[in-house]
Formats: structure tokens, sequence, C-alpha cells
């Protein structure tokens, strides 16, 4: 057994025992959103789903060079409080941008392979090219911590008055609603499969640099910021920060380009991770020179323990002559209950429950009587995205919808919906279709889809969908084929469930919570219907 630990931002652990794998990050857990430090309860909980003990990890797969003592030595004392004062002989340090491509590469099913890691930073680089063979694994570009294309992006979320390292993708949602203005190349350029920092310094010292550069006042940030969140954005100063967001997208999206035309020099597919690769609008950039481009449906920090994992294994098997591609099928591989678990739990809570015995029926009914439907079941997906065990469900027909939902979870209003889209539908709904299980991608979407689903449309006519078949998740699927039957729409509004700013359900409690917090029509806890 091969235990995967990231203890940093985004904590988390991944345990692969033979062929079964389990995941789960700590925020999970503890509810702490992208908790930073030690994944203490993660690791208890991927061995109790694999019925394992401490003792039979053979391997500890660590993300990251730990290079400040007083982080190296909290670490170990942790690891010999859970593995005993022997576990230096079971540790492998996996550098952080090796375990970001790791986790892309070694679940691409792909042979061979380019890797690509970008994000802020990581053991003092912020980007890696490498050339993948065999499960062979070559670093042949990188850039510092300096020269950082997340960063960029960071200090313009920074610069706008939203968090940096957190609500990028809020950027990304804004800057659809305007044009871009600014040349940026004098800050940030591609130099061969390396980025260049024209500014020389990164965090808040670049984010001062752009706010001169822009004439943009970094102390009304916080003022701006809490104007677009509710909408308000025809002000002076919202205009401009919409203009710097549209300016920095399409800069970002130039750079990646250019940086996707160069690797296809090397005639082989690309996989990617990092947290750069969260930037769905540059994925579909990318997917131009990549048409099978493949991202690591955990791409950020929080899929570092898996990537760190699979790279060790990867590894021994390459040493014993078995390593053969594996292909990435699904990643509902975090924490399951059961149906008397979550009966015991409602009773328990004095809550009111009707069984249901259709509950695909049940849901597609409701969400065709325009209710907003909190759906629970079997086990929690990994990584950002809700893929219909931790959802919230509406009619993607009703526009309004979005209103309601932005109220009851506390949204940004500028945000757009996603939608789940059944896969044999996605010649009538998407431009250059392609599929996208795990939402890593946005396409544009048609006339017809823009007509008969605008809720999960966004201002610029993208659309970042789910593509779904039925072996993927046949109880989802059959909500919406049920659902496609009464209204003729092969798609639902699929947004994660939780409330904004909290990590997404866990647990019936964390469900019952959030539903109560949220207000919404109905809560499904696998065959259990809980209304308010």
């Amino acid at each position: 057994m091969i235990l995967g630990i990231h203890d940093g931002h985004d904590a988390g652990a991944v345990l692969i025992k033979d062929k079964e794998i389990y995941a789960v990050n700590e925020e999970r857990l503890n509810r702490i959103k992208h908790y930073r430090g030690f994944p203490e309860l993660s690791i208890a909980k991927v061995l109790e789903m694999a019925k394992a003990n401490p003792e039979e990890v053979e391997i500890i797969a660590i993300a990251g060079i730990f290079r400040k003592r007083s982080r190296l030595l909290e670490l170990e004392e942790n690891l010999a409080r859970i593995f005993g004062r022997d576990f230096k002989r079971k540790v492998i340090y996996v550098e952080h941008h090796l375990a970001h491509a790791s986790s892309a590469y070694f679940t691409s099913g792909w042979r061979d392979a380019v890797a690509l890691s970008i994000d802020a930073a990581g053991d003092g680089l912020s980007s890696s090219v490498y050339i993948c063979r065999d499960g062979e694994i070559i670093r042949i570009a990188q850039s510092t911590y300096l020269d950082s294309l997340g960063d960029f992006y960071a200090s313009i979320t920074e610069l706008l008055g939203f968090k940096p390292m957190r609500h990028e993708g809020k950027i990304m949602s804004l800057a659809a609603y305007g044009k871009p203005s600014y040349d940026l190349s004098a800050i940030i350029e591609l130099n061969d499969l390396t980025f260049e920092n024209h500014l020389k310094v990164v965090g808040i010292e670049a984010t001062k640099k752009l706010a001169e550069f822009f004439n943009f006042p970094f102390e009304k940030a916080k003022e701006v910021s809490a104007n677009l969140k509710m909408g308000k954005l025809d002000g002076k100063l919202e205009r401009k920060a919409i203009e710097i967001a549209a300016s920095a997208q399409k800069h970002l999206e130039k750079i990646i380009d250019e940086l996707g035309l160069r690797l296809t020099s090397y005639g082989l597919p690309l996989a990617y991770a990092g947290g750069v690769a969260q930037n769905v609008k540059a994925n579909m950039i990318l997917r131009k020179h990549f048409p099978d481009l493949w991202v690591f449906p955990a791409m950020h920090d929080g899929g570092l323990a898996f990537g760190a994992a699979i790279f060790v294994k990867s590894q021994l098997e390459r040493l014993d002559g078995r390593w053969k591609p594996f292909k990435l099928k699904h990643v509902y591989l975090g924490p399951s209950y059961s149906e008397s678990e979550i009966e015991e739990f409602l009773k328990k809570e004095g809550v009111k429950y009707d069984e249901i015995s259709d509950v695909s029926g049940f849901v597609a009914d409701s969400l065709i009587d325009e209710k907003i439907v909190a759906f629970f079941q079997g086990k929690m997906e990994f990584g950002p995205r809700a893929l219909g065990n931790r959802s919230i469900l509406a009619d993607p027909r009703d526009e309004s919808v979005k209103k309601k939902l932005n109220l009851a979870l506390k949204r940004d209003v500028f945000q757009p919906f996603a939608p789940t889209i059944l896969e044999e539908r996605i010649r009538d709904y998407l431009v250059d279709p392609y599929p996208n299980k795990f939402m890593t991608m946005s396409y544009y979407a048609t006339e017809e889809f823009a007509k008969e689903a605008p809720a999960v449309v966004h201002v610029d006519s993208t659309t970042r969908p789910q593509t779904l078949e039925k072996e993927d998740n046949p109880r989802y699927y059959n909500i919406i084929k049920l659902f496609e039957k009464q209204s003729g729409v092969g798609a639902v509004l699929n947004t994660s469930f939780n409330m904004h700013g909290e990590p997404i359900v866990c647990s019936p409690r964390d469900a019952l919570n959030s539903f109560r917090k949220a207000k919404l029509d109905v809560l499904v806890l696998e065959k259990f219907a809980v209304y308010l």
C-alpha cells in the first residue's frame, strides 16, 4: 500500500491499495476551505475506507520538499505519532511539480506524452515541462517562482479586491463581461518553453506594480470587489476592473496558446495539471492544439497527494517491468454513507423524511416542478468539482433560477452556473464537442443550447459542462434522461453542494446543515427525501 500525503495548501491524502484508490482532502472533513497543514483526518479516513491499519502502509509518498526546519520537524512529529518512530524508512519525497505532472501523465492512459505543470509556485519553481515515455518522466524546461504565470494571475486577483490563490476563477468569470483594453506583454511573456516576468517581483510587490501600471487605486479594491459581487458592474472603477480582468485573461490565453503551439513540435499528446490548469477558458485555447487534452481532475494543490503516490507506484512498477498505462475513469474516490447510516442519522436528529422508491424519477419530477434539489449519493468526488454525488440540481431552462441560487448560496452574481450534459447530446449542445467528464474545459455553446438552457450559458456564450454516460454514474444519468423525456433538454444545472466559501459537503450532517442554511426545496440523501 502506498499513502500519498500533501501537507500544505489544500492538504489531503490518497491511499493506493492494489487497484483501489481512496482519496479525500482535509477541507471536506474539518470544514476549513483550502485547509493548509497536516492532513490528519484525511489519512485516517483513507485508511478507514480501505479497511487498513497504519502498519500496513509500505510507502509514504510526500508531495513537496520541505526546506524549513520547523515545518519538517512538525511533519516528522505528526508522521511518527501515526506510523511510529521508524516511519522514515517508508518516506519518499516527491518534488511539487513532478507530483503535479505525475498526476496528469500517470492517469492519462497514454504510454508517451508531454506533461505540463503550471501554478503560482512550489519547491522554487512555477512551471515544468516533461517528456514522458514508457513510464519515465524527464523534465526538459522550467520556470522559477519569480517567472510565475500563476502568480501574475494571482496578483491581478488581489489587485481587484479578491483573495489571491483562491478567487482566480472569479477573475476568469468577470473577464467575460468586458473587452481587453491593455497590452500586458510588458508584464510577462513566453520565452521558448518558460515564462519571463518583466516585473521581477511576485506577491504583494507585483500587485503594487500592477496597480501603478493600470493606474488602479488599490486602496479601493475591496470596495470595488464588493460592488462587483453584488452585480454592480457599471461604475467607473468597476468597469475598469472588468477591463483589467478581461485583459489579464486574454493575456493568459495568449501565452498558453503560444506555449501549446510550441509543445506540438514533440508530436505527443498533452497531460496537464497545476493551479493554472483550473482556468477552463485557457484550457479551451490549449485544446485547439491538443484535441484530446487531458487535464487531471484535481489539478490544483489538492491533487498533489495523488500525484506523489502514483509517481512512486509507477516507478516501482517500472523497476519490476510491470508498468502499463492507466486511464482514470472516475473520481468518486471519497467517503460514502450507507442507507442505514443515513436513516439512523436522520432519526437521531429528529428529521422528518420520506422514503423514495424511484429516486431518479423523484428528482427528475422535482426539477420539472421547478424545485431546487440538493442531491447526495454514493462516494464523494475527489477534486474541486461536484459531479452528481454532492451536487445541487436545477432546471437549466429557467434563467431566473440563477438569482435564486445566488441568493441561497451567497454566491457572487457574475459567476456562471455549469451543466451536466448527456454525452450523446454534446453535438447538439457544444461547438467543437468532445467528452468533458470532469468539467476541466469550457466550450462555446451552440445556439440551440443557449436558447434551451440559458441558466448554464455564460454571457460570452461559453459553458463548462460535465458530460455524462450511463456507466459513469447510472442514477445521475437516469435523472437527466428522465428530465429530458419531459423537457426535451438533455442537461441539468449542476452546481457544487456547499454554501459559497465553504467546502463541498462530505457527510449527511454537512448536507443537512448546508441544505438548511440555503433553504433549498428538497434534500435527497440516497433514497430519503428531506424538506424544510
